[in-house]
């Protein structure tokens, strides 16, 4: 493939709800522009986009495919992304970096949640957008009830239709353009009709139509077709547009319009590039995708990259079409490609001249909310698994792999069922670690409430030296530190030079902890007296009795068990808040407020921390996908008496295991 300068370039991102056809569309784009001799299915498993074997197999985008096309002079870069919850920080990426998405609904299920969602975020980025009615050939779809719903559920939209669909369901045909030559008779009113809807919402784009049209002077149609473009560019109408993929219908027409009216990239003065997404593959490394925004960069050559403030050197750059590699010597300010290799640059990061630096804005991904505990299922590969896991972090910055040193577990988020079990693919078949994963362990505390003396003394004597160490405590609670020791010693009754090893006793006794294995906290330890022997006592000896004084004193000092508290804020449309604030109060959380946060509610709470292990799962449903939540540690709890004895002899078990 050719490179292409700046003003014959087009970057759209194809978005939408899954199986609204976006892969489809973008396949018979490939084919009616002659980049392929035929129109992979989505369902052989055979298309240029989805190409991961985890596509193949699900019938699903899980990653962003890049898609360039080329049409009359014209490259169109397609940034075809995944239409699952899921894999929404892949949406979150390829919008970054285009200048039009392109939101694909069905023609019989219309605006779902997950378009909705993005609307939200084009919306954000002020993002000029296309509307593609897709499978207007389906029983039951109907271009009329989704145009009705795009304008109920986006008010603030101007839509304007730019074709009319001919016929219906089995019946359809095809599609005319309002544009075109020869209008059949029976037509005619609607296309007037349209184009004076055209008129309306466009003709602010430009000072001297809007003159024309408010003094009622006619446009001619080269007029409203550059104010239809003015105006795309400046977000201010929804062009609509029609077709079915499947039967080849409307698409021709939507890459001509593509190509004649999203507007080319604006380049930047200084050299300087975004990478937007990465991927891990075990035999090519890590390929890096990048999108120029100023400036050209070439292969074989160095560039800085400025985020994390390191020189990197750059191989063969290549287009990607799919899988399929396609060498190329520059990649020129707007356009999008590859390179292999770069050992420190991350997604996110700006890559530029080291003598005249640049920093892009980033992009801010979803924290991951949904957590397991993962393991090798063959001992022994747990340098592997971490090995391979850290690769997979890099490719995905919406999963976290974390160690947690108290419960011995590697914590593995992201952000839904589908996502982690996807991993746990890639996981076997690109790395070779199998994995067993579970809900994680909660680190639970214990402490006391109850200040208790106690003797502890440890006599040994078996022939030669004995053992002698004996020791009285003082321990009681301690809210202002976790682990205190002090002495209260007076005439050498227990020598100093044994006070380390006593101090270290009550360490490892309060690690182990008294009711369920897990560490006591805000504990204070007095040693106030004891004995020695001049012979038999020793370091060792003092160091067992003073973890057995420990055992008894937690027994008689009403040991407790303590839980991590979480503070939750859950953001939700305000139809959901009745539903998720009756989740929460089941979950024996304590609501402490709601205000609003733009078109959403904004509800804290705190929750203890293992009632939130697949709050990630409820909340989707609950809100049909629409609430998103953040959790922070705040501290440790009592455990309610009424749940603590069952949760201990269930934690008890669980150690055992």
């Amino acid at each position: 493939m050719k490179s292409y300068d700046t003003k014959s370039i087009r970057n759209v991102c194809f978005v939408g709800h899954g199986g609204s056809g976006k892969t489809s569309l973008a396949e018979t784009m490939l084919f009616n522009s002659g980049a392929t001799n035929r129109i992979g299915k989505v369902t052989d498993g055979n298309t240029v986009s989805d190409y991961l074997q985890e596509e193949i197999q699900r019938h699903i985008s899980i990653s962003t495919s890049l898609i360039p096309i080329e049409h009359n002079g014209i490259k169109v870069n397609i940034l075809d992304t995944p239409g699952y919850s899921d894999f929404i920080g892949e949406v979150i990426s390829a919008l970054r970096v285009v200048e039009c998405g392109v939101l694909v609904l069905c023609g019989v299920g219309g605006v779902e949640v997950q378009a909705e969602i993005i609307w939200d975020m084009m919306d954000e980025k002020q993002l000029p957008r296309i509307v593609y009615i897709n499978k207007l050939d389906r029983e039951n779809s109907s271009a009329e009830k989704v145009m009705d719903q795009l304008k109920s559920v986006f008010p603030n939209a101007r839509f304007v239709q730019m074709q009319i669909p001919l016929g219906k369901e089995e019946s359809f045909e095809g599609v005319l353009d309002i544009f075109q030559s020869n209008i059949p008779d029976q037509y005619k009113d609607n296309v007037a009709m349209l184009k004076e809807s055209l008129t309306e919402a466009a003709a602010e784009a430009d000072d001297d139509v809007l003159m024309k049209y408010l003094e009622g002077e006619p446009l001619t149609d080269n007029e409203l077709k550059e104010i239809t473009k003015k105006a795309l560019a400046q977000n201010m109408i929804v062009p609509v547009l029609f077709g079915s993929t499947e039967k080849n219908i409307g698409v021709k027409e939507l890459i001509q319009f593509i190509a004649e009216n999203v507007p080319a990239p604006t380049p930047l003065e200084n050299k300087a590039a975004l990478v937007f997404k990465t991927l891990a593959d075990p035999y090519l490394g890590k390929m890096t995708f990048f999108r120029v925004y100023g400036g050209t960069f070439t292969g074989d050559s160095v560039v800085y990259n400025s985020t994390r403030e390191v020189e990197e050197k750059f191989g063969q750059v290549f287009y990607l079409r799919g899988k399929n590699q396609d060498n190329t010597s520059n990649v020129q300010a707007g356009d999008i490609a590859v390179v292999a290799k770069l050992q420190e640059t991350k997604t996110g990061d700006t890559l530029c001249a080291k003598d005249k630096p640049v920093v892009l804005e980033g992009i801010k991904f979803p924290s991951p909310c949904l957590p397991v505990a993962v393991k090798p299922k063959s001992k022994g590969d747990e340098d592997k698994l971490g090995a391979a896991l850290s690769r997979l972090v890099d490719e995905d910055p919406t999963i976290s792999v974390s160690k947690n040193i108290e419960t011995k577990q590697t914590i593995l988020s992201g952000l839904g069922e589908m996502q982690l079990d996807i991993i746990g693919e890639k996981l076997a078949r690109k790395f070779g670690v199998a994995v067993e994963t579970s809900i994680p362990k909660v680190p639970y505390r214990e402490t006391i409430k109850k200040t208790v003396q106690v003797e502890g003394k440890h006599k040994k004597q078996s022939g030669g030296h004995g053992q002698y160490g004996h020791v009285w405590i003082r321990m009681g609670p301690n809210p202002d530190s976790e682990f205190e020791f002090t002495e209260e010693i007076f005439g050498g009754a227990v020598p100093k030079n044994f006070f380390p090893a006593i101090e270290k006793g009550l360490r490892e006794a309060v690690a182990e902890g008294f009711l369920a294995g897990y560490p006591m906290t805000n504990v204070k330890f007095t040693l106030y007296d004891g004995s020695y022997h001049s012979v038999d006592s020793s370091e060792m000896a003092f160091k067992l009795a003073a973890i057995l004084a420990f055992k008894k004193g937690a027994e008689q000092a009403n040991p407790v068990l303590l839980e991590p508290i979480v503070e939750v804020e859950v953001r939700v449309p305000e139809a959901f808040m009745g539903d998720v604030i009756g989740d929460l109060n089941s979950k024996r959380g304590r609501v402490l407020g709601m205000e609003p946060d733009g078109k959403l509610q904004v509800i804290k709470a705190q929750v203890p921390q293992s009632e939130m292990m697949r709050y990630a799962i409820d909340l989707k449903a609950m809100t049909q996908g629409r609430g998103t939540f953040s959790t922070k540690f705040i501290g440790y709890e009592e455990v309610p008496a009424r749940l603590a004895e069952a949760l201990v002899a269930q934690l008890k078990a669980q150690q055992q295991e």
